[in-house]
């Protein structure tokens, strides 16, 4: 759990310099690209000097590729049907696909048993996040449904892995930013405005950031730390970002919150935390 903890933390912070500092101004695609490639570059080392069974290096790839690439090339095309806002609300639904995918893939039966912490922490992050959408919403909805279903698949999959101890999955993580690194190239290659390339010595110092931190250590704890949760507590986590991105906003840039609906939507979310860990996996 502290695991996720210290990466909430850390992509709390990431959401508000990509905001405050990179949106409108680099292209997102560039952005995810260059990100992608610094975490591999950061994971390559190990990639050299250790090998890796050509089974398990594919598997790896496979879920970095659909974990991050897919789900980054579907999350990014929805800011053209969705506002922020909106994109922020229907992200809510992936602490919901973290345990039905378990489910499944464990081949266990669904039942509102399990369900129930994750769609607590949904309802939680709604009565946070929560705001009208527009009237033609459709195609942006499905797309970040999309982004939810292939990024709560990666946490499941790499969970059920069979990776050997912290130090082997070390050396092996960085077939996880290959297969994402290729998928992010390609959407780079098809997508991208190379009229928006970094300009400013400040976004070149936060891509480094988001690539070498925010993404190469960052998920590599975060699918560490998915290993050591039940899937509800994992389930939760996902969504434990919300109020901390917004804490993390108003602290430093002192955003608007709405306090009311900020702490009952954050009590939501740590109770069905804690109902997470009071069941088995």
């Amino acid at each position: 759990m502290q695991l996720l903890l210290w990466v909430t933390l850390i992509w709390s912070f990431s959401f508000s310099l990509i905001g405050e500092f990179l949106a409108g101004k680099v292209d997102p695609y560039l952005a995810v690209g260059s990100r992608m490639v610094l975490a591999l570059l950061l994971f390559l080392p190990w990639l050299i000097r250790y090998k890796t069974p050509p089974k398990q290096a594919l598997a790896l790839a496979a879920i970095g590729a659909v974990q991050l690439g897919l789900m980054y090339l579907f999350f990014y095309h929805s800011f053209l049907y969705l506002t922020v806002a909106e994109v922020l609300l229907f992200t809510i639904l992936t602490p919901v696909y973290v345990v039905l995918f378990d489910r499944i893939l464990q081949r266990k039966t669904i039942s509102w048993r399990w369900l129930g912490p994750a769609t607590l922490a949904v309802l939680g992050a709604l009565v946070i996040r929560f705001t009208a959408p527009t009237t033609d919403f459709w195609i942006g909805l499905m797309l970040v449904q999309a982004a939810n279903l292939c990024f709560a698949f990666g946490q499941v999959a790499y969970r059920q892995l069979n990776l050997g101890s912290s130090v082997q999955q070390q050396r092996s993580f960085g077939w996880f930013f290959i297969g994402a690194a290729v998928v992010a190239a390609l959407g780079a290659w098809l997508f991208a405005d190379w009229q928006k390339v970094p300009q400013q010595a400040s976004e070149w110092v936060i891509l480094v950031w988001l690539g070498l931190v925010a993404s190469g250590l960052g998920y590599w704890l975060w699918n560490a730390g998915a290993r050591q949760v039940n899937a509800h507590q994992l389930a939760v986590m996902n969504n434990l970002l919300i109020p901390a991105g917004l804490l993390v906003n108003f602290a430093l840039w002192q955003q608007q919150v709405n306090w009311l609906t900020f702490s009952l939507g954050s009590v939501l979310i740590i109770w069905s935390l804690v109902w997470g860990k009071r069941l088995s996996n």
